[in-house]
């Protein structure tokens, strides 16, 4: 009986240790599987979020081609020749291409422009890129079609100093753009004409298929982890959807950012509550436009957005939306990368043989 009370003993000590094992497993495992649990909803929160953002943008569409100026494969051909032709000045010395180069994202890539005689502008360059989709132009909203923009310039002393009725003489004195301009309107060198062709080669320079746009379009390894939290800063604490949304990424309205030294739409407007006011432009091919702001004083996305964080300038007329934003240094970098995202490749533009 001894003997077998030993054996019993020594089994009830086995299978207690399998029970101990055996309920540790069990715990191991439930543990797991709460742990799995909690990862897949925070998996489901954030990507709840990531929706959310998303839903707040879409593609571009088409450009939009006014009724009066279809487009035409000769049309195009003969803006981007008047694009590139300096005799458009007054003194044969500056193009439309001076101050909108095609390896500067369609600026000059500097703070301000130079104009006529050297004469040093106030305002920077603003891209052509994707100027086809606005429906008002310039910093100050002065033009309300791509066609009226197109002569701006020309017309403008400071810029190229070009009467028009004299252009059209300079033209018509070109054979081959007289031939050019019967082919494409059937009818002789006009003003009219001069801002269609070049209004049509504008509406090509356009930068759509972006980083941003292929994750819109699915694709969601597109942009990185970093950029995704970006996005959801652009639409929730830094607030920049306010200005930048739909599909152009601009609300086309004119706001006061506190830079102080220009009337901007108040020139156009003579409003009060317009002085200092400048157009929201959109932000597809940002890296490419650089440097920014309307007098050119930012020179990278992340100055744009240190600028914005701290609340803008000092500008008496202030937007009331403009004000701190309290992003942290690595919320800041999030915002620039999802920014970075914007930027597809620019259009690459030979330069024509000119009549």
């Amino acid at each position: 009986m001894t003997l077998k009370r030993k054996e019993n003993k020594k089994l009830m000590k086995k299978f207690n240790f399998l029970m101990l094992i055996t309920l540790t497993l069990l715990l191991l495992a439930a543990c797991s599987a709460k742990t799995e649990e909690k990862a897949s909803g925070d998996k489901q929160d954030i990507d709840k979020d990531l929706i959310a953002a998303k839903e707040k943008f879409s593609v571009l569409g088409e450009v939009p081609i006014p009724d009066d100026n279809p487009m035409s494969d000769e049309k195009i051909e003969l803006g981007k020749k008047l694009y590139f032709d300096p005799r458009l000045s007054g003194d044969n010395s500056i193009s439309c291409m001076t101050c909108h180069l095609p390896n500067e994202g369609f600026g000059d890539g500097q703070a301000t422009f130079t104009g006529f005689g050297g004469v040093e502008g106030t305002r920077n360059s603003p891209t052509i890129i994707n100027s086809g989709y606005y429906q008002e132009f310039f910093w100050d909203g002065r033009a309300s079609s791509l066609e009226e923009q197109a002569l701006g310039p020309i017309t403008a002393e400071v810029e190229m100093n070009q009467d028009l009725d004299e252009l059209v003489d300079k033209l018509e004195a070109i054979p081959a753009y007289v031939e050019e301009f019967q082919t494409v309107f059937n009818s002789g060198i006009t003003v009219e004409n001069i801002a269609k062709a070049l209004a049509a080669f504008q509406r090509t320079i356009v930068v759509t298929d972006t980083a941003f746009d292929r994750y819109l379009l699915g694709d969601d390894d597109a942009i990185s982890k970093e950029a995704k939290e970006g996005m959801k800063l652009f639409v929730g604490k830094a607030g920049c959807i306010s200005c930048h949304d739909g599909p152009k990424l601009t609300n086309h309205d004119y706001h006061n950012t506190g830079i102080e030294g220009d009337d901007g739409r108040f020139e156009v407007t003579n409003k009060e509550e317009d002085k200092g006011k400048f157009r929201t432009p959109g932000l597809r091919a940002l890296t490419h436009t650089a440097p920014y702001m309307h007098d050119g004083s930012l020179a990278t996305i992340e100055d744009v957005v240190n600028f914005y964080n701290v609340g803008g300038g000092n500008d008496p007329n202030k937007d009331e939306l403009i004000k701190p934003l309290g992003l942290t240094k690595e919320e800041i970098d999030q915002l620039v990368a999802f920014l970075e995202t914007m930027s597809g490749e620019v259009p690459e533009i030979s330069i024509p043989t000119l009549p």
